[in-house]
């Protein structure tokens, strides 16, 4: 099936270029709402939008209410755009697929169709599929989440429309404490309109409007874990449990794929992979597989590199049952001390330098 990226539409549009059918699917309608945004202003000025801009939701649509709203000319203008969403609704209307599908086959020119399917839910997504008959008749994208290293970027070119800036390391901690989500994100960014014109948003700042200041994320928790540095991970795991939206599951699942990803590490180095290689290969592979919800891709690897050095297989399998029954732990219906079970594999995994492995392992 054909489909672009995000990035491969925005070259597109940059070079004037209008397809008669956009297909906008994927698990991350945030992008698309700014996709729909960047074609409606290439294929219309703003004073031809009152009578040539279509908004329209698919539930409820019928087929000849389609067909009429696909095939009406423009009005003093050379095109109109036609932007109709949530066409997962169609999938069970058969009648309005039908006209859909003859419409595919002979678009109008003076029409811009842009057709936005919502992400699927997250109980469903393992099973969802794009509907291969649209884009294979359209310029068909797929939404998925921004790479890490890019959300900071994109952080801060939302701020710019709300007149304000971030200051160095700003933007990357507030991508941190919102978990890289850009729904988080932009409902986020809405506090700091009210600092607009007073200057750079500082990593201070940031801190004080998200409730989660600098150095300490659920990152800077897994760090501290994984150093070993036990009086910061313990003062760590306390306050990071108390971020609004945190569990002790999240902060045990976060420490868990850590772990499995030093044992990655840890499985290269005894091959004899060292240093930048080890680190590449990493990267390589966590980019390959689009493994998100970890952190800056770059970061991660560097650290699954050097924690590789400091945990040994049996450690590292020690300290994967201890996590393990955590999990299992916080998961049980008798749970009723979170934040025991948190800091209890939290002493367990820290140890002291030497004396870690006989703790983990005895």
């Amino acid at each position: 099936m054909p489909s672009r990226s995000n990035d491969d539409l925005l070259r597109a549009l940059g070079r004037g270029e209008l397809a008669p059918v956009y297909y906008l699917f994927g698990s991350e309608d945030i992008l698309k709402d700014e996709a729909v945004r960047s074609i409606v202003d290439r294929a219309l000025e703003p004073h031809e939008r009152d009578f040539n801009l279509d908004l329209r939701g698919a539930q409820g649509m019928d087929p000849e209410e389609l067909h009429a709203l696909v095939n009406t000319l423009p009005m003093m203008a050379a095109r109109r755009a036609v932007v109709v969403r949530d066409i997962e609704a169609w999938r069970r209307k058969p009648t309005v697929q039908e006209v859909l599908r003859k419409y595919l086959e002979n678009p109008s020119p003076e029409t811009v169709l842009v057709l936005v399917e919502s992400a699927p839910n997250e109980d469903k997504e393992k099973d969802w599929k794009p509907d291969e008959a649209i884009a294979a008749r359209s310029y068909a994208v797929n939404f998925g989440p921004l790479d890490p290293d890019r959300v900071p970027r994109w952080i801060q070119h939302q701020a710019r429309r709300l007149g304000v800036t971030f200051a160095e390391g700003a933007a990357e901690h507030l991508a941190v404490a919102a978990d890289y989500g850009l729904g988080a994100l932009r409902s986020e960014l809405e506090k700091f309109a009210s600092l607009a014109d007073q200057g750079p948003v500082s990593v201070q700042q940031v801190g004080e409007l998200v409730g989660i200041y600098h150095g300490e994320t659920l990152e800077d928790w897994v760090a501290a874990v994984l150093d070993g540095d036990g009086p910061k991970a313990v003062t760590l795991a306390r306050r990071v449990l108390e971020h609004s939206g945190m569990s002790g599951v999240k902060m045990v699942s976060a420490v868990g794929t850590s772990l499995i990803g030093t044992r990655l590490a840890r499985a290269h180095h005894e091959k004899g992979s060292r240093g930048a290689a080890l680190e590449r290969a990493l990267f390589d592979r966590i980019r390959t597989i689009r493994l998100f919800g970890i952190g800056d891709w770059k970061v991660v690897a560097k650290n699954w590199s050097r924690w590789a050095e400091q945990w040994p297989a049996p450690r590292l399998r020690a300290a994967l049952r201890a996590t393990l029954a955590a999990d299992e732990a916080l998961k049980g219906s008798r749970i009723t001390d979170e934040a025991g079970v948190v800091m209890g594999l939290t002493l367990r995994l820290v140890g002291t330098a030497g004396g870690a492995d006989r703790r983990l392992v005895g």
